[in-house]
């Protein structure tokens, strides 16, 4: 089981860091840029379920995904039950 805990903390950390880039503008172009759409070609998959049954918060003129939160969330729970 830990090579399982370890996975699901990478995958954490990997959303969170999608999370993050997120707020940065770049050109496409950008290194950053190009290893933000890496993390999405992983993260995205997983997010595009969350999102249909969750749509964004609208907040004004903006609209604040909570679909990585919920995922974060569901990882913590899976970790907590499986890596006990």
């Amino acid at each position: 089981m830990p090579l399982l805990c370890n996975l699901i903390f990478l995958y954490e950390l990997v959303v969170f860091a999608r999370i993050l880039l997120d707020w940065i503008h770049l050109p496409y172009d950008h290194p950053v840029a190009k290893l933000r759409d890496g993390l999405g070609i992983v993260v995205d998959p997983v997010l595009r379920p969350i999102r249909r049954v969750i749509p964004p918060v609208r907040l004004g003129g903006v609209g604040l995904d909570l679909s990585p939160l919920v995922l974060l969330v569901g990882l913590s729970l899976l970790q907590g039950i499986v890596c006990r």
